[in-house]
């Protein structure tokens, strides 16, 4: 479990620096989608480590349970996050938030049709 921890370490890392990186080039005094590079870099990792990068079977385990749970966790805390801006913002910005989880509900059947018919591939 404690090289999961490692690798969740090093993705929050290189991510906040990339999003620093990102704020420092926009002009912004803040970390601009840090977190999300370092979901997208421990995804990366995750998928390559069942091909081009080979862990061995200790250290396998601990990066897919801890990769399965700082998703979700950062999900949820963007989500606050998120609606608290939203209901300070206005009414636009909850508009904005209603219809974009209005067209996610509404492709849920097309994407079930879609995947139940195997033109995923």
């Amino acid at each position: 479990m404690i090289y999961g921890v490692a690798v969740i370490s090093g993705c929050m890392l290189a991510g906040t620096v990339f999003g620093k990186l990102i704020g420092q080039l926009l002009g912004i005094d803040a970390n601009v989608g840090g977190v999300g590079f370092a979901m997208l870099l421990l995804l990366f990792i995750t998928s390559r480590s069942s091909g081009k990068l080979s862990f061995n079977s200790a250290i396998k385990p601990g990066i897919g349970f801890w990769s399965a749970m700082y998703i979700p966790i950062v999900v949820a805390m963007a989500s606050i996050q998120n609606v608290t801006a939203a209901l300070q913002s206005g009414w636009i910005a909850l508009l904005a938030g209603f219809l974009a989880v209005a067209a996610s509900f509404a492709l849920i059947p097309w994407l079930s049709r879609l995947v139940a018919s195997g033109q995923t591939k």
